[in-house]
């Protein structure tokens, strides 16, 4: 949600570091993990989730012929967070599939969570995340 009111200008950051000074010293590692480039919370939660795994990744990366993506992993994993505001209709998805074929093209490959399971199912996601990464590794 802190994400989110940066993302948005609800909240500077000046005002947030002024928060956190005055809280509890064990709650200041906290403003380290926010980000105010996170556009939805479930990017939020993606974004922690690919620290935990404790891999090189980008927010918001741009791509040469793709465009800006959620999230570039190792340098070719694409990671986007879809929810049903920005990809429910027919024309979204397949302007999203065929970005995905773009990506393909150029060697990148192409990861879509839905939001209801990065906030219901965080262990799918995150062992789905592993897999794909822990696949580059073993070849």
């Amino acid at each position: 949600m802190l994400d989110s009111a940066l993302h948005l200008g609800h909240l500077h950051a000046d005002d947030l570091d002024e928060f956190f000074a005055v809280l509890p010293r064990r709650y200041r590692r906290i403003r380290s993990l926010l980000d105010p480039r996170a556009e939805s919370g479930a990017e939020s939660l993606a974004r922690l989730m690919l620290r935990t795994l404790g891999v090189d990744f980008e927010a918001q990366a741009e791509i040469a012929g793709v465009g800006r993506v959620d999230f570039l992993v190792n340098g070719w994993l694409i990671v986007e967070c879809d929810s049903r505001a920005h990809h429910s209709d027919w024309a979204a998805q397949r302007r999203d599939r065929r970005r995905d074929q773009v990506a393909a093209a150029r060697g990148y490959a192409t990861f879509r969570p839905i939001a209801e399971d990065i906030f219901w199912d965080p262990a799918q996601v995150l062992a789905a995340l592993r897999g794909l990464v822990g696949s580059l590794r073993r070849r």
